[in-house]
């Protein structure tokens, strides 16, 4: 990782700061529990896209598994069903290790950012009720896409690419770092498929943010 002071931190939520990665796909499989012999391909298919909006998958899953039209009340559906199991879930969910002593070490340094895949209203719900809304100078969700959010954060800030970092554990969080030219650090759960050694760009591969911490510390 180069020594480039740090002026703006952006964080994924699931999987970063929350552990919350097995539940969602629980909540996948419990949405979709009507066609039980697509269930694990649906599962499979959402944990292979971690970062995308969930009504991308719902638009995919009825187009190439289902094979059916999604129509705007089925997919409106859809998003409340998997919102209310997933609401009623999230709150005890464990945060990620290191993620709280993080948030704690930074506050106040320099701004924080959440971006998430998760609808806005729905995040800003989460952060509020977890008692992380106050760690945060800006909580962002779909429907903007991820680089459109960091676009916004970067041009609210006046904080160049170069000096900041997103932390992510999705491909598609690696490609928003790519395409806004963001520095980049993976999280990857012990146990979990490797999807970033070796690419361009990924500054260091984590397990946990207690390892963040303390490379933070000396460029913040």
């Amino acid at each position: 990782m180069h020594h480039t002071p740090l002026r703006l931190i952006i964080f994924d939520f699931d999987g970063v700061i929350a552990a919350s990665i097995a539940m969602k796909a629980e909540a996948f499989r419990e949405t979709f529990s009507f066609v039980p012999e697509y269930q694990d391909e649906i599962v499979q298919y959402h944990l292979d896209n971690g970062g995308m909006s969930r009504f991308v998958k719902f638009r995919y899953i009825y187009k190439e598994m289902l094979h059916e039209e999604l129509s705007p009340e089925r997919e409106k559906w859809l998003g409340e069903r998997y919102a209310g199991i997933v609401r009623r879930k999230m709150f005890s969910i464990p945060l990620v290790p290191g993620a709280l002593q993080l948030l704690e070490t930074v506050k106040g340094k320099i701004p924080l950012y959440i971006v998430s895949a998760t609808p806005e209203e729905e995040m800003l719900e989460i952060a509020d009720r977890r008692g992380l809304a106050g760690y945060f100078d800006g909580i962002y969700g779909s429907p903007g896409s991820k680089a459109d959010c960091i676009r916004e954060i970067l041009s609210k800030n006046g904080s160049s690419p170069e000096k900041t970092l997103f932390i992510g554990d999705a491909p598609q969080d690696y490609e928003a770092a790519r395409d806004t030219g963001v520095r980049f650090i993976a999280r990857v759960a012990p146990g979990d498929q490797d999807r970033f050694s070796g690419k361009p760009g990924v500054e260091r591969i984590v397990s946990d943010l207690h390892e963040i911490r303390e490379v933070l510390l000396p460029i913040l």
